[in-house]
């Protein structure tokens, strides 16, 4: 059986689960557990649905855990688990199980045995692990949850939307965004039902598949600010938050059309530009140099606001050849505003600019090259 090597783990897969695209996610995980480790002196991992166990192996070789327990129901790649984790379990650094991730959980609340960092790589909709993962996470700690099902937080099937996110999600460019905001929101919600907030530490869209990181707080920090709606103007191409008090005056402030309105979602920051500049530099002493481009992108994004102009959208609507990103960035900030590349779309930007300003800075730096 061939022998896979990802970081510094070693690992078979035989019959397991491994996606290699993934590994993006996986290292900025491995970035944030060490840092945590680093921070606290302590990391123990709850990986829930662990897989070929690649993620597990990493946290306990790269991010220096203490203690990871590797949970994967399905009791049939014990022996590749077994192999794969064999001197973590051998150092008493490491346990195997084979139970439904929510009895993890539940098990885990049931002996107040909280865990700085649990992981849960699901396949499809997260939402029946929103609440119960939040049981077994340490308050400060960090939970990692994943959602592949794309078409439903896009808005191709809104009404599946409503069902796993209790938020209604509409179609339009800035849908992958969407996508992470719907999660955040939902968990931030279950979290507030349970007395606590989140935050995000970082969200990642890449291939098909949407992580975030959240940061687990004592305290709900469910706010009207954080937590709203999106609108989009289908007739000129413009998006402004929709707060709650609002939604019975919906119209789009350019050109005075009704909005088509997502939500509610989170509202607020998709990063947290310390941590993520931590990450940046402890990528650079790793020499992880795809990673560090990766990371400094988020932090330029952070905090601008939540969507994002396409430069194909902006082509069409100005009637005008595509600009090129970095001219087009570089026009907006001479103009005033704030811009930066988003990582979720390579020919997309994120501005505090309307997209009629954005046609402007585009037609004026094309006419500028001619």
């Amino acid at each position: 059986m061939a022998w896979l090597v990802e970081g510094r783990a070693k690992f078979i897969v035989g019959s397991a689960f491994y996606r290699q695209a993934s590994q993006v996610a996986r290292d900025l995980a491995v970035l944030s557990a060490a840092i945590y480790q680093s921070d606290t002196g302590c990391l123990r991992v709850l990986d829930a649905m662990t897989g070929c166990g690649v993620r597990s192996l990493r946290y306990w070789l790269e991010s220096q855990a203490d203690w990871v327990w590797a949970n994967e129901a399905n009791p049939e790649i014990s022996p590749i688990l077994q192999q794969n984790l064999k001197e973590a379990v051998a150092a008493g650094c490491c346990q195997i199980t084979h139970l439904n991730a929510n009895r993890v959980f539940f098990d885990c609340h049931a002996r107040q045995d909280y865990y700085d960092l649990v992981d849960v790589d699901c396949f499809g909709s997260p939402n029946p692990y929103l609440s119960t993962s939040l049981w077994g996470t340490k308050i400060g700690g960090l939970l990692y949850l994943t959602s592949t099902d794309g078409r439903t937080a896009t808005g191709h099937l809104p009404e599946n939307s409503l069902r796993v996110y209790g938020a209604y999600a509409r179609s339009h460019p800035a849908a992958h965004e969407q996508a992470l905001r719907l999660l955040i929101g939902s968990v931030q919600q279950q979290a507030a039902s349970q007395g606590l907030g989140v935050e995000p530490v970082f969200s990642l869209f890449a291939g098909q598949t949407y992580r975030v990181m959240l940061r687990v707080l004592s305290s709900q920090s469910l706010t009207t600010k954080n937590y709203g709606f999106l609108g989009y103007c289908h007739h000129c191409g413009n998006y402004q938050t929709v707060s709650w008090r609002k939604l019975g005056r919906v119209i789009c402030s350019n050109d005075q059309q009704p909005l088509v309105i997502s939500g509610p979602l989170w509202l607020g920051a998709l990063h947290e530009v310390h941590q993520l500049k931590r990450m940046l530099s402890l990528a650079q002493d790793w020499h992880w140099s795809e990673r560090v481009k990766l990371l400094t992108i988020m932090a330029a994004e952070a905090n601008l606001p939540p969507y994002f102009y396409t430069l194909g959208e902006i082509g069409r609507r100005g009637k005008m050849d595509i600009p090129k990103r970095s001219h087009l960035i570089q026009a907006l900030q001479t103009m005033g505003y704030r811009a930066s590349p988003t990582h979720i779309n390579a020919q997309a930007i994120k501005t505090d600019a309307d997209i009629s300003t954005c046609i402007i800075a585009g037609k004026e730096n094309l006419e500028f090259r001619i």
